[in-house]
């Protein structure tokens, strides 16, 4: 049996948004910004070139999908109308799977309040 490995990249943006559901006067509704990481995983065997994935090539295609939210509003983004921590990570899963067959894991976090979520793939 092949032993497995999981090779993991991060990248950070800046972004704001706002979520208009719930009661009105909710603060969640005022446009507001946040400081992300992201981390994609990569999952599989070792290849023949000694590596699951190049991890330059992942850190590349990563950066480029923060760059696409760094410094802008999230909800004027299709597929990011409601901008939760969930859809951003199917946002960067979607956009990073054709690239990178073996992506296992996204990790999207607001590090300065404390939150995190993972989508497993």
């Amino acid at each position: 049996m092949k032993p497995v490995f999981e090779i993991t990249k991060a990248a950070f943006f800046d972004a704001a948004h706002y979520i208009e559901q719930g009661p009105s006067d909710h603060r969640y509704r005022r446009l507001h910004g946040h400081s992300f990481k992201v981390e994609a995983s990569v999952r599989g065997e070792m290849l023949e070139a000694g590596w699951v994935a190049d991890l330059d090539t992942l850190d590349v295609a990563l950066k480029a999908v923060a760059a696409e939210l760094d410094h802008g509003l999230l909800n004027d983004k299709a597929g990011l109308e409601v901008p939760t921590l969930e859809r951003l990570c199917l946002y960067f899963a979607e956009r990073l799977k054709t690239r990178f067959p073996g992506l296992s894991r996204i990790v999207l976090s607001r590090p300065t309040i404390g939150e995190t979520c993972s989508l497993s793939l």
